[in-house]
């Protein structure tokens, strides 16, 4: 049963619905066109010092919680930055506006003139002297949130969490301060902030099954990119020497804590460079990263201790491998050791480097054995936050790749790489020398929010239908 249906749901939106014809009957609109506040509640909070009481001051909100007491109405006006008192006194309104004022309901989102003073218990309050209704709420924010408990509520009405939990607006405000810091970083270091395609004829870059969709006037269909390299690669070809970009990207698979079909990427490509620079930029990023989001680098994550201080610890697939299982492998197989035995085990930051050739169709092969690629990827808490090549520039060796690729997924591996003839006419005009990177941002704002779900960092996260 959730808090909407013990509020009797009906009764009360009848009741609101009756507060806002007798409005509309006095001549009153329940939705204002607009109103002009001069402060934030935060900043009003801090205009007092040590006087009596200020000048009026403006602010505009929402009514979270209304007390009667006598001849006074108290009651919290939310904005979004914070809460403060409201008092509105009988004496000072006058009968008819203070019986306006206490008829008005949680939810309400109002304008409100007076001074700020401090109560007898020490409380910053502003006094109100006029006030004006902005927006009539027809419907009851809930009495109380039970958080885990209302989980699917909380997720599928974020509107009604952002209203009811402060912290869930602290979560994204951090998400916000994190990916400015990360644009910051990168425009300070030459990167060029690019867009590319989201409609894709190609769905390339990554192994994951795509969204399909129709364009009508062209009538062929297309797919929603399941990541942003090869576009980015064609851009270093045209002559651009550092570009990223910060985009949703789509990929047609399950939900999970840590798997939403829609989610935010980080992908740089930085030309004359190679996945040892690019280890030493994933570090840069996560210690601004960490900065913006007010978070130690020596820290925790649901409770287990994590320091992400660089230098990370960097070790050989093919050496952790051997380490946990005791077993030498190539290949599939040696991934797939990987992944079952040793990754849930990596718990402090680790690059884990040198990846079969078989699962990085686009990246360079070792020089010293070709059985490897140049890849990383970014391992901490037994999740994988990064990953990262010294790009293939061959695009002779590249085609072959491909082809095999095409080969897997003829063989019914659908997410196998697609052929891609336009990216292989690019590079045989001459990609530089390159390092790239994709960071998931989503898991990232976790680690640095302390989040045990992708959902709680994402504003609307896909939900299965509502019953």
């Amino acid at each position: 049963m959730t808090e909407e249906t013990e509020l009797d749901l009906p009764a009360v939106m009848r009741d609101r619905r009756d507060k806002l014809d007798r409005l509309r009957v006095q001549g009153i609109d329940p939705y204002a066109r607009g109103f002009q506040p001069t402060h934030t509640t935060e900043a009003a909070k801090t205009l007092l010092g040590d006087a009596e009481r200020t000048d009026p001051v403006s602010l505009a909100g929402r009514l979270m919680v209304k007390r009667l007491q006598g001849g006074l109405v108290f009651a919290d006006l939310q904005d979004g930055h914070g809460r403060i008192q409201l008092m509105a006194n009988r004496n000072i309104l006058g009968e008819e506006e203070f019986a306006r004022f206490a008829d008005l309901d949680g939810g309400d989102i109002v304008g409100v003139t007076g001074p700020i003073f401090r109560t007898k218990r020490g409380e910053i309050t502003l006094e109100v002297h006029s006030f004006r209704l902005l927006t009539k709420s027809l419907r009851p924010l809930p009495e109380k949130w039970h958080g885990l408990k209302d989980v699917e509520i909380r997720y599928r009405q974020r509107y009604v969490d952002l209203i009811a939990n402060p912290q869930v607006r602290a979560v994204f405000r951090a998400r916000s301060k994190i990916i400015t810091a990360v644009r910051g970083l990168l425009d300070e270091r030459g990167f060029i902030d690019v867009e590319t395609p989201v409609l894709q004829e190609i769905p390339g870059g990554g192994h994951a099954r795509p969204f399909q969709t129709h364009h009508n006037s062209l009538d062929r269909d297309v797919f929603l990119r399941i990541a942003l390299e090869l576009h980015l690669k064609r851009l270093l070809v045209g002559g651009f020497e550092r570009v990223y970009e910060i985009g949703r990207v789509f990929r047609n698979e399950g939900l999970s804590p840590r798997h939403n079909p829609e989610f935010t990427l980080l992908e740089s490509y930085q030309a004359y460079a190679d996945y040892e620079d690019v280890m030493q930029l994933v570090e840069d990023l996560i210690m601004v990263s960490a900065m913006a989001a007010g978070r130690p680098l020596d820290t925790s994550y649901q409770g287990e201790a994590v320091n992400l201080t660089p230098p990370y610890r960097r070790e050989r697939m093919a050496d952790l491998v051997l380490e946990y299982t005791g077993r030498r492998a190539a290949g599939e197989e040696l991934n797939d050791l990987f992944e079952e035995h040793v990754e849930p085990r990596l718990r402090q930051p680790t690059f884990v480097i040198d990846y079969p050739v078989e699962i990085s169709p686009l990246a360079r092969p070792r020089e010293d054995d070709p059985r490897f690629v140049e890849r990383f990827e970014l391992i901490i808490l037994g999740r994988e936050y990064a990953n990262a090549f010294t790009e293939l520039t061959d695009p002779i060796d590249q085609r072959a790749r491909f082809e095999a690729q095409a080969a897997m997924r003829a063989a019914g591996n659908v997410e196998a790489h697609p052929m891609d003839e336009d990216f292989l006419r690019a590079i045989e005009y001459g990609l530089p020398p390159c390092g790239g990177l994709g960071i998931g941002v989503d898991r990232l704002v976790m680690l640095l929010t302390d989040q045990p779900s992708i959902r709680d960092v994402i504003l609307f996260p896909v939900m299965k239908a509502e019953s």
